[in-house]
């Protein structure tokens, strides 16, 4: 399938439309990414929590062992300290809890952020593309049949614009009900070209038929 070189408004026009729906999901995945990593920030103070909770039930949980060995009342002594590394082991918990919801917040931000952007392209642009593909696939088929030029012509006469019909010829659907080669081969050749392919050189029948 060549891309027609001359004149391609529908190539460039396609080109520019995936570039920019390239642009579109990288930005749209840059910015979901910076939205996650923005919302992971809010995770530090569960981090902080967390080390500090940790540290310090260490620290409580090591004096309240020396303690224990203090004659008679040593035991005594003891539970205070373990309550106290209780209590900062629960604090370290809450930074962990706190943590795990920021990063199931962050995720699903970022999908949440996606799914618009991507919805556009799987259910909006992917569509349109895969007709074309056929339709460009169909057409470069027709225009190396034998009667695959009268099929393209039809088409032509049936959806180009009228104003692209009479730069044809001044009565384009008389002179294609008369079979004339040059009419069909140039209202061929538009279809083609709507559809950004290089239109088939004449054939030697077809230029045989002409002389």
């Amino acid at each position: 399938m060549k891309i027609y070189a001359d004149r391609f408004p529908t190539a460039v026009r396609q080109l520019i439309t995936d570039l920019l729906v390239a642009a579109w999901v990288y930005g749209a995945i840059r910015g979901a990414l910076w939205l996650h990593d923005l919302v992971q920030k809010l995770a530090v103070p569960g981090q902080k929590m967390e080390g500090a909770g940790g540290g310090l039930a260490d620290n409580l949980a090591e004096a309240g062992g020396k303690v224990r060995r203090v004659p008679l009342v040593g035991d005594e002594l003891t539970a205070p300290f373990e309550r106290a590394a209780g209590a900062a082991r629960s604090l370290a918990e809450a930074g962990r809890d706190q943590q795990e919801l920021v990063d199931q917040l962050a995720l699903a931000l970022a999908v949440a952020v996606l799914v618009f952007p991507l919805g556009l392209v799987i259910f909006g642009w992917l569509p349109l593309r895969v007709r074309w593909m056929r339709r460009a696939g169909s057409a470069a088929k027709l225009a190396a049949a034998p009667a695959g030029r009268d099929l393209l012509a039809l088409r032509a006469l049936a959806t180009q614009p009228l104003g692209r019909l009479t730069r044809i010829a001044p009565d384009v659907a008389e002179a294609w009900r008369r079979g004339d080669d040059a009419t069909v081969d140039a209202l061929a050749a538009l279809e083609l070209r709507q559809l950004g392919l290089r239109p088939s050189p004449p054939s030697a029948a077809t230029s045989n038929a002409r002389v």
